[in-house]
């Protein structure tokens, strides 16, 4: 068997990427903005349904920031976060020097706990500091408790930014992720269900919602006929080339998902004989996941690293679940309300290969990793 190096989640090509890259170049439409732009963002806007308008980005880090912007969030203010996330959830609040408050996992979804996050919500208004935003995410396209917390948000009349960076074509009750927050988050990063090479999205509400991103996206340039800005604004618009590889990629969205979903059951049908391990799983027929990245939980910290060493002797990548941000450096500082859910699942977790391009060969050298490490 030939022993080239498997990856975690890699893109892959539809083959029309080609033909919207190469009318962007004959048409010298070679910056931000654009045709491509525009019928990216009509296609998106389609497949979450009409009553969401969406503004594409750089990047889903951007976007964050753009609704964080959007809803006021400002020096001084509190942004509460799920802990169990990728950093990118996070920096954007610090870019708005505002101070982040990081909530602990529930075990069933690994998201946001519905009961820390009402006792975060209750400390701060104790302490005089009602938080301005709520950042659920959806974990590696794993729905997190909708109702509970949008609940619980509204109850407090705090407006959810819904992180969907890992979590497009994964839905709730029938409903796509992404349209259930006050603001919803896409990437297009290269590892994620389809790429733009870098890229994301803010999914608003409200038309001028999008109007409003796009004005901070491109510099705040104001109406004037020389340029002029009276609000700081910032070089987020996606450029039409990005975009072209974009709407090649929505091609083989469906298939992109459904094959990161038979990767799924793939994995199942192994761990379903391996009783010191335990597959990331649906949590009820509500949730639907995309399996951007399918994960499992060890016994101990000591035997999640040796399955990933085994994993790497055999040149496939496998990698930790997240590390909670409550355990970074960077935000040590910050307020944490929670037990340890989180750290326990990132010292026993572990991702595993899940591209839509693995192929029947990958899968058996896979396997036989699992196979002879449980034996």
């Amino acid at each position: 068997m030939e022993n080239k190096r498997i990856y975690l989640s890699l893109s892959q090509e539809s083959g029309f990427e080609q033909d919207y890259i190469q009318n962007a170049l004959k048409s010298n439409w070679i910056t931000s903005g654009g045709p491509n732009v525009e019928e990216f963002e009509n296609i998106l806007q389609g497949y979450f349904g009409n009553e969401n308008f969406v503004a594409t980005t750089n990047s889903g880090t951007s976007a964050i920031h753009l609704a964080l912007i959007l809803l006021g969030v400002k020096a001084g203010d509190e942004v509460i976060c799920q802990s169990m996330t990728f950093s990118a959830s996070a920096n954007p609040i610090l870019y708005q020097n505002a101070s982040p408050l990081f909530v602990d996992s529930e075990a069933d979804t690994w998201n946001i706990c519905p009961e820390k996050l009402e006792i975060a919500i209750n400390d701060r208004i104790k302490k005089g500091k009602k938080p301005k935003a709520i950042i659920a995410v959806h974990l590696y396209g794993m729905p997190y408790k909708v109702d509970e917390i949008h609940s619980i948000a509204d109850k407090y009349e705090i407006p959810i930014i819904e992180d969907s960076a890992e979590a497009l074509g994964s839905s709730y009750k029938g409903k796509k992720c992404g349209s259930f927050g006050f603001f919803g988050i896409l990437s297009f990063n290269g590892n994620k269900i389809i790429t733009t090479s870098s890229g994301g999205a803010l999914i608003a509400r409200h038309k001028e919602q999008k109007k409003k991103a796009i004005f901070y996206a491109t510099q705040s340039k104001d109406a004037e006929v020389h340029y002029q800005h009276s609000e700081i604004g910032y070089n987020y618009r996606m450029s039409n080339i990005c975009a072209g590889i974009g709407l090649g990629q929505m091609k083989i969205l469906e298939k992109n998902i459904r094959l990161r979903q038979a990767n799924h059951l793939f994995y199942k049908e192994i761990f379903k004989e391996v009783k010191n391990a335990k597959l990331f799983d649906n949590l009820d027929n509500d949730s639907i996941s995309n399996y951007w990245l399918n994960t499992v939980l060890l016994n101990t910290k000591e035997e999640k690293e040796s399955l990933r060493l085994a994993f790497n002797e055999a040149n496939i990548e496998s990698r930790p679940l997240w590390k909670p941000m409550h355990l970074q450096p960077v935000f040590k500082k910050y307020p944490y309300y929670g037990g340890i859910i989180a750290e326990e699942l990132f010292e026993k977790g572990l991702c595993l290969p899940s591209g839509s391009n693995l192929t029947g060969q990958d899968k058996e050298r896979i396997k036989e990793v699992i196979v002879n490490f449980f034996k």
